[in-house]
């Protein structure tokens, strides 16, 4: 007997990723001025995200207690310093997760 219970999930799942994707798109049309709240938190999320992805990165992170936290500190430090010098968000940040990889397999 087939169960069709996973692909009635994977075809709603799929219904609802193209239903986000789709809404901005369907909300603020090309030609209409979007509202200032929209402007305004298109400027701001980026960098809220950022901070609380820093937040979680170093949530577990030792300082008090060998290593005191230097790979994370080394491969956050990586992570800017390639992001100055390249400017590429996607090259940092696998840049900085192959450092503290090889800092914590190979080093500490």
């Amino acid at each position: 007997m087939i169960n069709i219970h996973p692909l009635l999930q994977v075809l709603v799942m799929a219904a609802v990723i193209a239903f986000t994707r789709f809404l901005p798109f369907l909300a603020f049309p090309e030609g209409r001025a979007r509202p200032k709240v929209i402007t305004y938190l298109g400027g701001v999320l980026p960098y809220a995200i950022i901070g609380m992805l820093v937040v979680y990165c170093f949530k577990g992170a030792a300082f008090t207690s060998y290593p005191y936290a230097l790979p994370e500190l080394i491969a956050a430090a990586f992570v800017v310093g390639m992001h100055v010098w390249l400017r590429n968000t996607l090259i940092s940040v696998f840049g900085g997760v192959a450092v503290y990889m090889i800092l914590v397999q190979l080093v500490f």
